[in-house]
């Protein structure tokens, strides 16, 4: 079972206790299903307003856990709490209130957004299902939040092939965002983007944090962009989370030889430095 980090200043604003999920595969004729553990009794705290990104190799059931999160898999065994109340994940049981609080954006913008509908009606959407606003309402809160992650009303009626994988995945942040959640999970948000934007959206989700008091759960395999945006880290291997604390505390002397075996295979990277690159690389074509 995973360490737990103690909340002293109040409730939080995430908590999950023992969390499983198994799955089971049907393996042929006259055989028994195999049962496939993906998440292994992981518990953990987040405070409101902080980030915990959760790391791993593919296949160590971080994407597992944040489907947990966000009530897309209902856990097999273990307590999801929001605010301090409990989650009932079981279908049927799951309020719209609930609901609207925690939101997901995905890896891919593109796979994400439905290429037949125009902007303005894939923000809306989430509006016209879980509230009463006019189409009116519904227009000048999409434009509002269009402003807020750097693109315009001027984009409203385009489709989604009109725009770079960049400002796809803005689009993908503003419609997670349409309902006021109080929870994010970003499920590798930038590893489909190239470097340069990468840091673009990075510091866009740090803005929107500040401004909305959003707390943030970030899965990811990327070490450089954890230790830019994270403040708690927890380390997943098969299913288990083996390292949970600060960024600093994981990062500076990572206890788990797993952690250690991740950090010495993963080159060494920051946003600075991409930034630093890019500009470097700017300067060379200029000259060339």
């Amino acid at each position: 079972m995973s360490t737990v980090v103690e909340n002293t200043s109040g409730t939080p604003m995430l908590e999950i206790r023992d969390i499983k999920r198994d799955y089971h595969v049907p393996q042929g004729f006259l055989k028994p299903d195999k049962t496939v553990h993906a998440v292994k009794g992981v518990s953990f705290k987040l405070e409101t307003g902080k980030t915990l990104a959760i790391v791993g190799e593919s296949g160590c059931g971080k994407s597992t856990l944040a489907r947990i999160l966000t009530f897309i898999d209902e856990p097999t065994g273990g307590e999801l709490l929001i605010e301090g109340k409990k989650v009932d994940t079981r279908p049927g049981h799951l309020t719209a209130e609930m609901r609207q609080k925690v939101q997901i954006v995905f890896q891919n913008p593109y796979g994400s957004l439905n290429p037949r509908q125009k902007i303005g009606d894939v923000l809306g959407e989430p509006l016209l299902i879980n509230t009463k606003m006019t189409a009116s309402e519904r227009r000048d809160r999409a434009n509002e939040m269009l402003i807020k992650v750097g693109l315009g009303p001027e984009h409203y009626n385009r489709y989604p092939h009109m725009f770079s994988g960049g400002q796809r995945q803005r689009i993908a942040i503003a419609r997670a965002l349409m309902l006021n959640p109080k929870l994010l999970v970003l499920d590798e948000p930038v590893s489909a983007l190239d470097l340069s934007v990468q840091a673009q959206v990075l510091n866009l989700l740090s803005d929107l944090q500040e401004e909305f008091g959003l707390t943030y759960v970030f899965i990811s395999h990327d070490l450089s962009v954890v230790r830019y945006i994270a403040d708690e880290v927890m380390v997943m291997y098969y299913g288990e989370a083996v390292e949970y604390g600060t960024r600093d505390a994981v990062f500076t002397d990572p206890q788990h030889d797993y952690t250690r075996t991740l950090f010495a295979a993963t080159p060494r990277a920051d946003v600075d430095s991409i930034r630093a690159r890019m500009a470097k690389r700017g300067k060379l074509v200029s000259a060339g």
